[in-house]
């Protein structure tokens, strides 16, 4: 039976639509390779989903006892979380709204059999 390591890193301060975009590119691949692939990529949700990545392999190592070259991503998504809602002032006393997004970022990892 395959172990599944599960992490969560909640209310981001990226915003879903972003965060889709880089985990697209990770989606599937071995947890060590999609580390070292973020690593480089020039988008700033890239540092986020890394930092989820490495806390949810050091998570497999010291509660599990998994290597981290046998995992892979098995399952990784982002939803949206609450978003921080204010206003600015505009033209003729108008207001203009300014929406801070923010996601709920998970992942899972499976060990290949």
């Amino acid at each position: 039976m395959a172990t599944d390591v599960k992490a969560k890193y909640s209310f981001c301060r990226v915003s879903p639509q972003k965060a889709r975009l880089v985990i697209d590119l990770v989606r599937g691949k071995p947890a060590v390779e999609a580390i070292a692939t973020l690593r480089f990529v020039q988008k700033s949700a890239a540092r986020y989903v890394r930092q989820l990545l490495q806390s949810a392999v050091a998570n497999a190592e010291e509660n599990f006892g998994l290597s981290r070259d046998n995992l892979y991503i098995h399952y990784i998504v982002a939803d949206e979380a609450p978003t921080r809602k204010w206003r600015r002032f505009g033209a003729r006393g108008r207001f203009k709204p300014i929406l801070r997004r923010s996601s709920h970022i998970t992942v899972v990892l499976r060990e290949q059999s």
